[in-house]
C-alpha cells in the first residue's frame, strides 16, 4: 500500500490578519452597508475614526462607537430621525435608496390627511422595508441606543453576514419590518 499520510500532512496557512480586530468588522459594516462604494466606505470610516480619536473613545466594541458612527455615515449609508418626524424617516430612507436609482413607494403622501391619519413610523419603516426588499435590498433597524429610528440599507444577499458581523460587533439590529 502507498502511503497517502504526505497528502494529509499540511498546515493552515497562517493569517494575515487579526481575527478579532474590531477595526476591520466596523470596516466590513461599512462595505456591507456601501455596497460596490468602497470610497465611500473608506471616507466615513476615516470620518468615524477621527470622530472616536476626537471623543478619546478607544477602537473597542465595549466603547461608545456607533453615535460616531450614525454621524460618519449620516444621511448616505444610514440614518437617525426622531420617532415622530415622519417627514425625515421618509426623506432618509429616500436618500439611501435614490443611491441604488431606487425610488419606494409609501403608498401615498404625508400631505394627505387619509394616508397620513393614524400612520407612525413603525408602519414607515414596514413599507420601505416592503418595497426595498423587491429590489433585493435589506432596511435595518438598528438600536444605537436612541428614541428614534436608526438604520442601514445593504444587499439582501447579504443578510446573514450582517446579522453575523453585528452580532460580533455587539449591535442589535432587526429587519426594518421590525423596528426598535
Amino acid at each position: 500500500m502507498p502511503d497517502n499520510s504526505d497528502y494529509f500532512d499540511f498546515e493552515e496557512d497562517a493569517h494575515d490578519y487579526d481575527e478579532d480586530d474590531f477595526e476591520a468588522r466596523a470596516w466590513n459594516l461599512l462595505v456591507l452597508i456601501n455596497p460596490g462604494d468602497e470610497e465611500l466606505a473608506l471616507a466615513q470610516f476615516n470620518r468615524w475614526r477621527e470622530l472616536l480619536a476626537d471623543q478619546g473613545e478607544p477602537l473597542e466594541p465595549d466603547s461608545d462607537w456607533i453615535p460616531p458612527l450614525f454621524t460618519a455615515i449620516g444621511w448616505q449609508s444610514g440614518f437617525e430621525v426622531e420617532r415622530d418626524d415622519l417627514e425625515s424617516l421618509m426623506s432618509a430612507v429616500n436618500e439611501l435608496s435614490a443611491r441604488f436609482n431606487l425610488q419606494v413607494d409609501w403608498g401615498g403622501d404625508l400631505d394627505d390627511e387619509d394616508f397620513s391619519i393614524g400612520l407612525d413610523g413603525v408602519q414607515l419603516m414596514s413599507t420601505a422595508f416592503d418595497r426595498l426588499r423587491e429590489n433585493n435590498y435589506t432596511l435595518w433597524s438598528v438600536d444605537a441606543g436612541s428614541d428614534g429610528f436608526t438604520g442601514w440599507m445593504a444587499l439582501t444577499r447579504d443578510d446573514d453576514a450582517m446579522l453575523a458581523l453585528c452580532s460580533l460587533l455587539n449591535v442589535e439590529v432587526r429587519l426594518g419590518s421590525d423596528p426598535f
